[in-house]
C-alpha cells in the first residue's frame, strides 16, 4: 500500500522507482510551504536509499498545479526574509541528484510550472497547459520562473510567458525546448513510469554525474564546464560500475550495477 501523507501520496510502483503524487485536489494542487516541505522531504528520502534510482512527480488526471496557495500568499509582505522554509523547500527540490521525471496533465500554472522546471525531464499529456500568470496578481515569478525559465527556452520566449501571462501547450512546450515530450491525453503518467523504468536499467552513479553536468550548463562558462565534465569522467572510470558495465558488454549479457 502507498504511504499516504496530507499533500502528496509516494508510491513505488516498479523496482528502483519512487513515484510523488500531489495529493490537495480540493486546493487545485496548490504549492502551499508544507506541501513543498513534503516533496523536499519524499526527495531526501529517496536521495538517501540506494535502492531508489529514479523520481517521478505527477498530479492529477486533469490538473498537475495551479500555482501557490493564495492564503499564504496575500499573507506575506515585503518584510519576508529571503531565505524563508519556503525558500528553502524549493533549493531541496532542485538538490535533489538523481533524476527527477515530472508527469503533467492539464493545467500547470505559475509556482506549478516552477515545480515542474525542476525535473530533469517532462511528459506532458497532449492537453497540458504551462504558464506563468502572476503578473496578473500584482507579483512575478519567484522560484524559477524568471532565473531558470531563459535558460531553458531562451530570453525571448521566456519575455513572453511571464510578461503575459499567456499558457503554452504541451506542443509549444516540447518545440522550445521546456519539455522532453508529448504523450496523448491523460497517459502521461505511464510513458513517465516507462521513461522512468529504463533509466532505473542504467548505472546509477553515471546517471548522477551526467545530470550534475548537465545542469551547470547552467552556471558554468564553456572552459570550465569542460574541465568540470573531464573531472566526473575520470572519477567514474574507477568504478566497479564502469568495470561492470564493460564486463557486460564484452560477455553480451545485462549488467548488474551496484552504484559503486
Amino acid at each position: 500500500m502507498p504511504d499516504a501523507a496530507p499533500g502528496i501520496v509516494v508510491d513505488h510502483p516498479a523496482a528502483g522507482i519512487v513515484q510523488i503524487r500531489l495529493n490537495r485536489p480540493e486546493r487545485r494542487n496548490a504549492l502551499a510551504t508544507p506541501l513543498l516541505q513534503e516533496i523536499a522531504d519524499a526527495l531526501a528520502l529517496a536521495d538517501g536509499d540506494e535502492t531508489i534510482r529514479i523520481a517521478v512527480i505527477t498530479g492529477g488526471d486533469r490538473l498537475f498545479a495551479a500555482g501557490a496557495d493564495l492564503d499564504e500568499l496575500a499573507a506575506s509582505g515585503s518584510d519576508d526574509p529571503v531565505e524563508t522554509p519556503r525558500f528553502l523547500a524549493w533549493q531541496a527540490i532542485r538538490g535533489f541528484s538523481k533524476p527527477l521525471i515530472a508527469a503533467v496533465e492539464g493545467w500547470c500554472l505559475g509556482a506549478g510550472a516552477e515545480l515542474m522546471m525542476c525535473a530533469d525531464m517532462v511528459v506532458a499529456g497532449s492537453g497540458a497547459r504551462i504558464g506563468l500568470p502572476e503578473t496578473n496578481l500584482g507579483i512575478m515569478p519567484g522560484a524559477g520562473g524568471t532565473a531558470i525559465l531563459p535558460r531553458l527556452v531562451g530570453r525571448a520566449r521566456a519575455m513572453k510567458m511571464v510578461l503575459t501571462g499567456e499558457p503554452i501547450t504541451a506542443e509549444e512546450a516540447l518545440a522550445c525546448g521546456l519539455i522532453a515530450e508529448v504523450a496523448e491525453e491523460g497517459a502521461a503518467l505511464d510513458v513517465a513510469l516507462r521513461l522512468a523504468a529504463k533509466l532505473a536499467g542504467r548505472a546509477p552513479l553515471a546517471l548522477r554525474a551526467a545530470k550534475a553536468s548537465i545542469r551547470e550548463a547552467q552556471t558554468l562558462d564553456a572552459a570550465s564546464h569542460l574541465v568540470a565534465e573531464r573531472r566526473r569522467f575520470i572519477a567514474l572510470l574507477g568504478t566497479g560500475d564502469k568495470a561492470e558495465g564493460i564486463a557486460a558488454f564484452r560477455e553480451k549479457r545485462a549488467p548488474v550495477w551496484r552504484g559503486q
